[in-house]
């Protein structure tokens, strides 16, 4: 079974192999990752992100950051979304059927959650804020319909997917994420809208969200499909015993 990379995504997509001078520059950004200063670490980051963004192999992810995070994609790149063309569907059984832009997202009430995330393969980055819409918020407006026990999530990368029970959906500490680190939410890290579960491995918290189906039953999520736990508590499940993150 191959590993689960922070978001819950992968090195192991095939690619073109990654170029003598890449190799280079990674290992120069990772390596400027453990010497620079708090002041320096977002944006090396950011340039390790985009590094990533090219990189097929994975290679990037295992660079020294020292911001804690990793940067994968379950396929070869990712397009980029702005606020002029973001859209986040709600569909399912639902009344009211909705389609969400960047700004109706930003005008609706937004919670702040500080929590440890917490990856499957063991990196962790402590009191990390996220903010932004309860998820409960986008499904009491759609309106759940009678036979409804689950939501089902997916992505801008045409690959990725999630799903929750509705009674995880409906925790206060379940997000769609606008902000992380209290900047808006790079393309890196997910943006400009991720799911974000805080009590669950960082692979149930999906990347460029834009997708929110409810469901009759439970859909096992791209990872899922590959052998990791369904319901992916931090500390009870994928045979781990890390510390909660609640």
């Amino acid at each position: 079974m191959n590993p689960s990379l922070s978001d819950g995504s992968s090195p192991e997509d095939a690619g073109a192999p990654v170029g003598r001078r890449l190799v280079l520059a990674m290992l120069g950004l990772g390596a400027a990752g453990v010497a620079a200063a708090p002041v320096l670490q977002r944006a090396l980051e950011s340039g390790l992100g985009a590094v990533a963004d090219k990189d097929p192999t994975g290679l990037t992810g295992l660079l020294p950051n020292g911001g804690g995070f990793r940067y994968y994609s379950v396929t070869t790149s990712v397009r980029k979304r702005t606020a002029a063309d973001y859209r986040l569907t709600v569909d399912g059984m639902v009344d009211h059927p909705a389609t969400h832009t960047l700004d109706s997202l930003k005008a609706l009430p937004q919670t702040r959650v500080v929590r440890d995330v917490q990856c499957v393969t063991g990196w962790r980055v402590p009191e990390t804020p996220f903010e932004g819409v309860r998820l409960s918020t986008l499904l009491d407006a759609a309106g759940v319909g009678p036979g409804a026990k689950a939501v089902r999530f997916t992505c801008f990368d045409g690959a990725y997917s999630e799903s929750l029970t509705l009674e995880q959906a409906r925790r206060d500490d379940v997000l769609v994420a606008l902000r992380m680190r209290d900047e808006p939410l790079a393309h890196a890290h997910g943006g400009p809208v991720r799911l974000y579960v805080a009590p669950m491995y960082f692979y149930k918290s999906a990347k460029w969200l834009s997708g929110i189906t409810v469901t009759d039953s439970v859909r096992p999520g791209y990872w899922e499909e590959l052998g990791y736990d369904v319901d992916a508590w931090v500390g009870r499940s994928n045979g781990r015993d890390d510390a909660p993150t609640v």
